[in-house]
């Protein structure tokens, strides 16, 4: 692979400035990537809450400086020192450290360790991955560890906290899709008709949501996929039905949780977790031939909101952190790409 030196491009890349983040736009050759075995030619990314949070200097996202963001992307190989993965092999890649200790995707060339690089499936094209990306990814395997535990539509009602960012909307999405009850729990009750309209039999909203606070309150939910945590996690975990399950995959409310044993002892829940940037790579593969199959969205052109440049990064970092956004926001990498 001899392509060093070959490119420029443009990078979004994150320094430490004596303890205060910046980031920006920056033009980089090859040379200036860290290391791996294959080189991208970025064709989407996406923008993930995380993403947010590192760009911002919210939270302490990266493990080193300077670093090129993005946790998500997906292309073409441009070269490659592993021959599973020629040049022309259409590609993806989400988490395993990359946008954290690894330079990202917002860029429009990438490199990266050939362990972390999922071949397309067949059924989606590049787009769709970066649509469904991380948050899709996420998902899927949320629905396994429900279906593992047990979980079948049958047992009753779904709730999906965080419903109207990327996770929670596409959980919606592909839960209901796969025969549940879902119900959305939300702060913006202004979306209740696009929550409907992506498969939420009904939309509760989170600002008049009386807690309780015994240990055990009614039993409403057979099972639950919470990106809140804290509070609304605690109040889940009172609130589910006995053998229900509750999946754990945020933390927008709060990484604290304050409970007792006796939703466990009593009612026999499960409290269940999902960790999507280390997942070993059969399971990951898996997930995402179940993304490209039955777990696929039926509703996907309703949850990408907003596609948007390289450019346009700074301004929907900002939306995100006043909770502005909803849905998924993919970033078009190449600016020779017609608009979608």
């Amino acid at each position: 692979m001899n392509i060093e030196g070959a490119r420029e491009f443009r990078a979004f890349r994150i320094h430490d400035n004596n303890g205060s983040v910046q980031a920006g736009l920056e033009t980089l050759g090859l040379a200036d990537l860290m290391a791996g075995e294959v080189v991208i030619r970025a064709e989407y990314s996406s923008v993930n809450y995380k993403d947010a949070l590192a760009a911002t200097g919210r939270g302490r996202i990266l493990r080193r400086f300077p670093l090129v963001g993005g946790i998500d992307v997906s292309g073409i190989v441009e070269g490659s020192t592993d021959e599973r993965y020629p040049p022309g092999t259409p590609v993806l890649v989400t988490g395993c450290g990359m946008g954290e200790n690894h330079d990202g995707g917002f860029a429009q060339y990438v490199r990266v360790p050939a362990q972390w690089v999922v071949p397309l499936p067949q059924g989606l094209d590049l787009y769709e991955a970066m649509a469904l990306g991380t948050a899709g990814f996420t998902v899927a395997l949320a629905v396994q560890r429900l279906e593992e535990n047990g979980q079948v539509p049958s047992q009753g009602p779904v709730l999906v906290t965080g419903a109207t960012g990327g996770v929670g909307s596409l959980a919606i999405d592909i839960l209901s899709g796969l025969g549940y009850e879902v119900v959305a729990l939300s702060g913006k009750p202004g979306e209740s008709a696009w929550l409907q309209s992506l498969g939420a039999a009904r939309v509760l909203d989170r600002r008049g949501l009386d807690t309780g606070s015994k240990p055990l309150e009614r039993a409403q939910w057979a099972g639950a996929v919470d990106n809140a945590g804290g509070e609304t996690l605690a109040w889940l975990t009172r609130t589910v039905q006995p053998g229900g399950n509750i999946v754990s995959i945020g933390l927008a409310g709060g990484s604290e949780l304050h409970t007792t044993v006796m939703p466990f002892i009593l009612r026999g829940i499960s409290l269940l977790g999902v960790a999507s940037a280390s997942c070993p790579m059969s399971r990951r593969c898996g997930a995402w031939e179940r993304l490209a199959t039955d777990l696929r969205p039926h509703h996907l052109d309703r949850i990408v909101q907003e596609p948007v440049t390289l450019d346009g990064l700074s301004a929907v970092f900002d939306r995100m952190m006043q909770g502005k956004t909803k849905g998924r926001v993919l970033v078009r990498l190449q600016s020779d790409q017609a608009p979608c």
